[in-house]
């Protein structure tokens, strides 16, 4: 006989655990961040051990009002896909505000058990909850569990799989007697407007905001009626007396619930927050700790440059690709496929995995604060900075997470419910740098700056200036002129990371970094092997023996004049810059074939010296900072098509994100070589007019825009 099929979704506030018991249930590698909005989509994996059983990871919510895109998503996956069970996750540190959320998904009157999470935590506290007492007032099963350390999880299974195979829906607590006769009286309204399935839930909707629910006008006028009638009564909104009834009846819920000793008046955490978020330390702490962050990645004593030297010297210098060489020559191998193998696949895909050390190193030390729980103040004290340029919190949240990779940060702008506010973001979200472009700042780095610890945190806190000044120039623009969306974060405690958590993470960025080395920068290298082994030379076109002869150097120099006025007018940094738009890492990947890095590594750092014969060390820069700021690479394209919904947008960001890029790198080279050397030119003239024509974007008046501002619908 087949098992029955069930699906099981998981329902709780951001930073309760959701996530990481997703993990223990299915064993899949989720990624778990530390701060609120990372799931912004359901995600799916089958309950270990119950193959027939289908878990589903909704977004992290406090309500399902469906204020917000997240709010949305998991409503309408509750409401017209619903479950056979719902696993709400509390956190049991912070109960009220969790059984809030509680409060509404009782009344959709699906099977649900109540997941008390972080029953490790309250126990060191001292603290106890009478689970029996909790789940009898509550009307479902309700398991203490720690979805860290995994205790109680096989119980916490067990009572899910029998409520959803009984179907036995919990019975919703009743509010005070006014508030029941107002349901009560919606409810005769209403009548048949209303399907029956989830009909209390559907009720406190309707009184909430019916406009969604498309009634009847004739059922909408009286109900608006009763509506306005109640709040005149009570003196207050209809949202704030709906609030204050499920509050009050969360108050009834815990009373007498908890034992033990008392929590402390202050935690350790906000004795910590008294110092990390204060007004006036927390920016110099977070400037300290991001130099500490980007600069140990690149740090010319740190761990990383030690590893990734070792790597591009020895690994990818003294030993494979001599014994490549030596296997292909026993082979019989052709010349020129001896040099595809060599110069263009070793050397490409070398250069670039000859970083991934470093890159593990930023990753280690990103997943280590994000476990505990710093990331999630950041974008509190963030918010204090981005509110005076005319972004919110909400928008940095994004780019927290798109320093691992720009696509998921680009995703996460969804939790963002103003829609000009969520343009903006997806805009300017890749202007942090990811761990693709962090072999490029190394290169930059160790060729012409000695591998100076400064140099990575720069590139870092450039990317934030960048947001700022966008933010400031958009804001004065049309389309996203208007108050900052409002940022309420409930910030978790401070919690000392899972190692294997923390290892986890590591693993899954760093074997993304390596997948792509394997098949885009792959073939990106045997593309510009090909191109710029062939061309003509001696009269005859074919196999070239200077690079210079080839067809890349041809089509590179053709577009070089673009670059000239940004420093690096050569067609080699053109190539490069033009090849980093499929991804990122080509640019080094690009280098390493034109300048034949594997060959060159066997002479220790002799690759710098050929990279320094193109730059100076302002033209380095610029070249750098082009190359972080504008377009990103392809991938992320996509992303920003796919969150804009909008073909118009996605152009837009796509132009807003080059230009801007070309008029920082032009200011920055043409002002610097200017101070640095005296040499006053044309191209310092236009360096001046882009730097006024900058200074006049960020610095105008703000025109007072009163039409409604209308544009994307959000992605689905």
């Amino acid at each position: 006989m087949t098992k029955q099929a069930l699906t099981i979704a998981l329902a709780g506030n951001p930073n309760s655990g959701k996530t990481t018991l997703f993990n223990q249930l299915t064993g899949a590698n989720q990624y778990i961040g530390n701060w609120p909005g990372v799931t912004v989509e359901k995600k799916e994996g089958k309950l270990k051990g119950h193959p027939q059983v289908t878990i589903q990871d909704l977004p992290g919510i406090y309500s399902l009002s469906a204020n917000s895109l997240e709010e949305r998503i998991a409503s309408e996956q509750l409401t017209q896909h619903s479950p056979d069970a719902i696993i709400n996750i509390v956190d049991g540190t912070n109960l009220e505000r969790n059984l809030y959320l509680t409060m509404q998904i009782l009344e959709m009157g699906i099977p649900t058990v109540v997941a008390i999470n972080m029953a490790d935590m309250l126990s060191r506290q001292g603290a106890k909850l009478d689970l029996d007492k909790l789940s009898k007032r509550l009307g479902c099963p309700v398991v203490g569990i720690s979805a860290l350390k995994g205790t109680h999880i096989n119980e916490l299974i067990a009572e899910a799989l029998k409520v959803a195979k009984s179907g036995q829906a919990p019975k919703a607590l009743a509010y005070k007697k006014d508030f029941e006769k107002l349901l009560s009286d919606a409810d005769a309204v209403l009548g048949s407007d209303l399907q029956e399935n989830q009909r209390r839930y559907w009720l406190t909707r309707a009184l909430e905001n019916p406009e969604p629910l498309n009634l009847k006008p004739a059922s909408l006028d009286k109900l608006s009626a009763l509506v306005k009638s109640y709040e005149e009564k009570e003196d207050d909104d209809i949202q704030s007396l709906i609030t204050f009834e499920r509050y009050a009846l969360i108050d009834q819920v815990v009373e007498g619930v908890r034992g033990g000793k008392a929590p402390d008046a202050v935690s350790t955490s906000d004795k910590i927050d008294r110092i990390v978020t204060n007004r006036w330390l927390a920016l110099p702490i977070f400037v300290v700790v991001m130099t500490l962050v980007f600069g140990l990645s690149v740090w010319s004593a740190g761990p990383g440059t030690f590893l990734t030297d070792w790597v591009n010297e020895s690994l990818f210098g003294d030993i494979i690709p001599p014994a490549v060489e030596s296997l292909l020559v026993n082979w019989g191998v052709a010349d020129w496929l001896q040099s595809l193998i060599l110069d263009g696949i070793i050397a490409g895909v070398g250069a670039v995995l000859g970083f991934l050390p470093q890159m593990v190193v930023l990753f280690l030390v990103l997943a280590f604060l994000e476990g505990t729980g710093y990331m999630a103040r950041v974008a509190f004290i963030m918010d204090r900075l981005f509110r005076r340029f005319g972004l919110s919190g909400k928008s940095f949240i994004p780019m927290l997470v798109g320093v691992g990779c720009s696509v998921p940060g680009i995703m996460a702008s969804r939790t963002i419910e103003e829609e000009r506010d969520r343009r903006m973001t997806v805009t300017v979200t890749s202007f942090i740098p990811c761990g693709a472009k962090l072999p490029i700042i190394a290169l930059i780095a160790g060729a012409l700056f000695g591998g100076a610890w400064w140099v990575a945190p720069s590139a870092y806190f450039l990317g934030i200036a960048a947001v700022i000044i966008s933010g400031i120039i958009l804001k004065k623009t049309k389309p996203f002129a208007g108050p900052p969306a409002p940022f309420v974060m409930e910030l978790p405690p401070y919690r000392w990371p899972a190692v294997g958590t923390v290892l986890r993470s590591v693993w899954e960025r760093a074997w993304s970094f390596v997948r792509k080395a394997g098949t885009v920068i792959l073939l990106s290298s045997i593309v510009i092997w090909v191109l710029s082994s062939l061309g003509w030379e001696n009269g005859s076109f074919g196999l070239v023996e200077d690079v210079e002869n080839g067809l890349m150097a041809k089509l590179g120099g053709a577009i070089a004049w673009i670059f000239k006025p940004l420093g690096f007018g050569n067609w080699r940094a053109a190539v490069a810059t033009i090849t980093g738009l499929v991804a990122k890492e080509n640019v080094v990947s690009t280098y390493g074939v034109l300048y034949g890095i594997g060959e060159v590594s066997e002479a220790g750092e002799e690759i710098w010296h050929l990279l320094a014969r193109d730059f100076t060390t302002v033209s380095a820069y610029a070249f750098l900072i082009f190359n972080l700021i504008c377009v990103p690479c392809f991938a992320a394209i996509g992303a920003i098509k796919r969150e804009m919904n909008s073909a118009r947008w996605t152009w837009f960001a796509i132009g807003y994100q080059t230009i801007f890029a070309y008029v920082l790198a032009l200011v920055y080279y043409q002002l610097g070589t200017w101070f640095t050397t005296g040499a006053f030119t044309v191209g310092t003239v236009f360096g001046i007019i882009a730097l006024v024509g900058l200074l006049y974007m960020i610095f105008r008046r703000q025109k007072d825009y009163q039409k409604p501002v209308t544009g994307l619908a959000p992605a689905k």
